[in-house]
This record gives C-alpha cells, sequence and structure tokens, in this order.
C-alpha cells in the first residue's frame, strides 16, 4: 500500500503542478495508535502518515496539498461479512458515536479535503473514525 500511494503521487504531481491540485492518501486509525494485532497494519499506516507530509513539504511550493484521512471500519458489505456480531459490538462500545461510519461519510470527508474550502489544509491527518482514537480500547473479542 505505501509503495503504491508513493508511486501514484508521483506519477501526478506533474499534472496536479499544472492545477494545484490536492493527494488525499486513506490510512487507518491502526497509524495514529496501538491496537491488538495490528502491528502490520500499523506501521504502515503511520508510514502512509508521514508519506503525506512529506507530500505536503516538498512539492507544496507548487499549491499541490496532500492529507491524510485515518479511518476506522466503514459499514460495507465486506466488512459486515468479515466481523462477527461480537467484534461489531465490541468495536462499536469503544467508538464514542457508538456505530461504524457510512461509505458516504467517508467520501465526504475526502471531497473536503479536495475542494477549495480545504485551500489551507496541508500536511494534515484527519481521524475519521468517530473519536475511537481518543477513547478506543483494544478489542477482546479480536484475541480469540
Amino acid at each position: 500500500m505505501l509503495h503504491g500511494a508513493f508511486l501514484v503521487s508521483q506519477a501526478v504531481v506533474p499534472a496536479l503542478k499544472e492545477t494545484s491540485g490536492s493527494i488525499v492518501n486513506i490510512a487507518s486509525i491502526s497509524g495514529l495508535r496501538a491496537s491488538t494485532l495490528r502491528v502490520a497494519c500499523g506501521m504502515s499506516k503511520a508510514a502512509l502518515i508521514h508519506l503525506t507530509k512529506q507530500q505536503a513539504a516538498e512539492p507544496g511550493e507548487y499549491g499541490i496539498r496532500a492529507n491524510c484521512v485515518c479511518r476506522r471500519p466503514v459499514r460495507t458489505t465486506r466488512a459486515m461479512a468479515v466481523h462477527s456480531p461480537e467484534i461489531i459490538q465490541a468495536d462499536h462500545d469503544a467508538i464514542p458515536l457508538n456505530r461504524y461510519g457510512a461509505e458516504m461519510e467517508l467520501a465526504e470527508t475526502i471531497v473536503f479535503l479536495c475542494s477549495s474550502k480545504a485551500s489551507y489544509v496541508t500536511g494534515q491527518v484527519l481521524a475519521a473514525d468517530g473519536r475511537f482514537d481518543v477513547t478506543g480500547v483494544g478489542l477482546p473479542a479480536l484475541r480469540t
């Protein structure tokens, strides 16, 4: 994932220089905080977060902005198929908003960061996670 994000951003920077475009990387809350059984995921997402900050620093002189959205599970068919009812309940209990995010909520966050309304926002990490990064705990149901 990190390698792909790096290569794609390198490929699009010349075009973005012409338009003062925006890069939005999608990471995970695992890049901001440690969690049960998330070593590889956490390390790669933390690296993606740092790549975002480098992307904001280096081509910023051309008006290119780079930001990162760190998400928690989003209520998709796949997420509901892989997460047991116990994991879903434990996850909801750890999220102050007490639910998974919706696909549209994540999409709207990304659209905002790409829009002119965020024209002075760059190098930022936005946790779209129902505030799990602040209060979340390890999920006991994942340990079994």
